[in-house]
């Protein structure tokens, strides 16, 4: 009965979380020097896979259950490191973080962070979010429409 409201709930779950990631990627635009003393912040992603427990689960609330290959919603796998995009290189001789020998000598790495790209994900993930959201308010007006008929 509830099962399209937890499907739901594990899509507005992870996209809240992406959306946070990416807040945080923003954030780190332009930060140099990480915490960790590894040097620029690199961009984080979100690695999202379908939940599909390939079981036939069956409960004395909902006797069906799913049959086999039926998805349970999404969850989030982990969220890693972008190794893969090169880091930006700026030429100030300047910046404490400069490089200082070298080819690349006076030329400052700053992370790869492209903000274009964060806010096309911002948006793909909040239009993501207020679609779940709009399935779950969708199955709370149709279950009350369906009590109210009950209660004629």
């Amino acid at each position: 009965m509830f099962e399209t409201i937890n499907i739901a709930s594990t899509g507005l779950t992870a996209q809240r979380l992406k959306m946070d990631v990416i807040s945080n990627n923003i954030a780190n635009a332009t930060t140099t020097r990480t915490t960790e003393g590894d040097g620029p912040y690199r961009r984080r992603r979100v690695i999202m896979q379908p939940i599909n427990l390939r079981t036939r689960w069956r409960s004395p609330v909902y006797p069906f259950g799913l049959r086999p290959g039926e998805g349970r919603g999404v969850r989030v796998v982990k969220i890693e490191r972008d190794e893969e995009t090169p880091l930006r290189l700026v030429y100030d001789p300047g910046h404490p973080d400069a490089i200082k020998i070298g080819p690349k000598k006076g030329y400052v790495e700053y992370p790869n962070v492209d903000i274009v790209t964060e806010m096309v994900d911002m948006i793909a993930a909040t239009r993501a979010y207020e679609a779940n959201a709009q399935i779950i308010n969708g199955y709370k007006t149709m279950f009350q429409a369906a009590m109210n008929l009950g209660r004629a």
